[in-house]
């Protein structure tokens, strides 16, 4: 099974200046790590909720906002395309993420 993995920061958790020395590190042993099992078939950071576009296209009207259209307090910051054997495994492998300890990861499965 195929599941896009968003990886959400919450925004109202302070990253301690461990946190912010460390993070980087640590998501990339999870990436490794999901890699070298054959999970982790595609990820990357997102730019910042600020650089979003809305686009919407209606009776041949395009129309385009700039910002999210949904106000979170845990925006998504990046993604992972995984191949889990089912979702059991999904949710291990997402709540091995460092960003599961700061934030929220949402799964979704892909159809």
């Amino acid at each position: 099974m195929r599941f896009l993995m968003l990886v959400c920061r919450d925004e109202s958790i302070e990253f301690s200046a461990e946190d912010r020395g460390t993070i980087g590190s640590r998501v990339q042993a999870w990436v490794s790590e999901m890699e070298q099992r054959g999970v982790r078939l595609l990820g990357d950071v997102l730019a910042a909720v600020d650089a979003t576009v809305t686009v919407s296209a209606r009776d041949g009207k395009v129309d385009v906002e700039h910002g999210p259209r949904v106000p979170t307090s845990a925006p998504v910051s990046g993604f992972n395309l995984l191949e889990c054997a089912d979702i059991d495994e999904a949710i291990e492998v997402s709540a091995k993420h460092p960003v599961a300890e700061l934030g929220l990861i949402e799964l979704r499965p892909i159809v």
